[in-house]
């Protein structure tokens, strides 16, 4: 073989085996790139079972937040959505790269949709702050009126009450002693035919005019009520108690001095008798005395 031959052969051997050398270096090259892959596709996988996870915790924290059931029901509705996608994620082997790619753009939508329901229930939740604030003051404007009005009404009541009193009559003077048939003033009892009672009528501008029933009631110093009749009776405090003297008057808001007469008709002893007079329903005047 000449060497020129040679040359040649020698040649195409190396050719060879750099080709060889370099096709080697390729396929090391690819393998290294395909694990490279793999772990980026499972580092990936990984990163999204994470996102997805997260997004189905916060539906469960919105629904929280609100009281709205419509709006409680959608967001059960996008977390089960959610849920579905992440256990589609789960059964993905980490290498079906076609896969994963429309399982990520999903969970672009789901970030949108989530996204849109945030501001939706922070907006709702700015009405409500502004509503309740609004509640509160319209609350607090109500108690301060209706304490308002019930400080009137106490002090209509208290008015009322004063202005009651103030029209109230008032027995002044009020006097009674034993006397003879005559009338004379006797100093023992068992001399007497009758008690004379005598009082004044106080003016008041402000009491009521016209036709007044005046009663009288003596209790004697063992403690009854002298009464000519048992159905001698007038209402006062919401029951009926015995009078002794009933006398109609009329009454012009001027003093009026009144003078009365018990016949004596019933065995009495000495002691302290005592007057009550009463007009209205109102007891306006009481005094006692000893009556010997």
């Amino acid at each position: 073989m000449d060497n020129k031959l040679k040359i040649a052969l020698y040649s195409i051997v190396g050719i060879l085996l750099a080709t060889v050398i370099a096709l080697g270096i390729l396929w090391s090259n690819s393998e290294k790139q395909n694990e490279e892959m793999q772990e980026l596709f499972a580092l990936e996988k990984e990163e999204l079972e994470s996102e997805y996870s997260t997004f189905a915790t916060q539906y469960d924290e919105l629904k929280v937040r609100i009281t709205n059931d419509s709006l409680q029901q959608k967001l059960e509705q996008e977390k089960l959505r959610t849920q579905q996608l992440l256990e589609e994620l789960k059964q993905t082997k980490a290498t079906d790269a076609a896969e994963i790619t429309r399982l990520k753009k999903e969970l672009k939508t789901v970030r949108a949709v989530m996204r849109s329901y945030v501001m939706q229930i922070d907006s709702l939740n700015r009405i409500n702050e502004k509503l309740t604030k609004e509640n509160r003051r319209v609350t607090a404007k109500y108690k301060e009126a209706s304490q308002t009005i019930s400080t009137l009404n106490e002090e209509k009541e208290a008015l009322s009450e004063k202005v009651e009193l103030a029209s109230q009559l008032d027995a002044l003077g009020i006097n009674m002693y034993a006397a003879k048939s005559n009338g004379k003033k006797v100093r023992k009892i068992k001399n007497a035919k009758m008690f004379v009672l005598d009082f004044t009528i106080a003016k008041n501008i402000t009491a009521t005019t016209g036709e007044k029933t005046i009663y009288v009631r003596i209790t004697t110093p063992d403690g009854n009520t002298l009464t000519k009749n048992s159905s001698n009776v007038f209402a006062y405090e919401d029951r009926e108690i015995n009078y002794s003297i009933k006398k109609y008057i009329e009454y012009t808001g001027e003093e009026q001095a009144i003078t009365l007469y018990w016949d004596i008709e019933e065995f009495l002893q000495a002691g302290k008798y005592i007057v009550h007079i009463f007009a209205d329903g109102n007891m306006i005047g009481y005094n006692s005395f000893d009556i010997k």
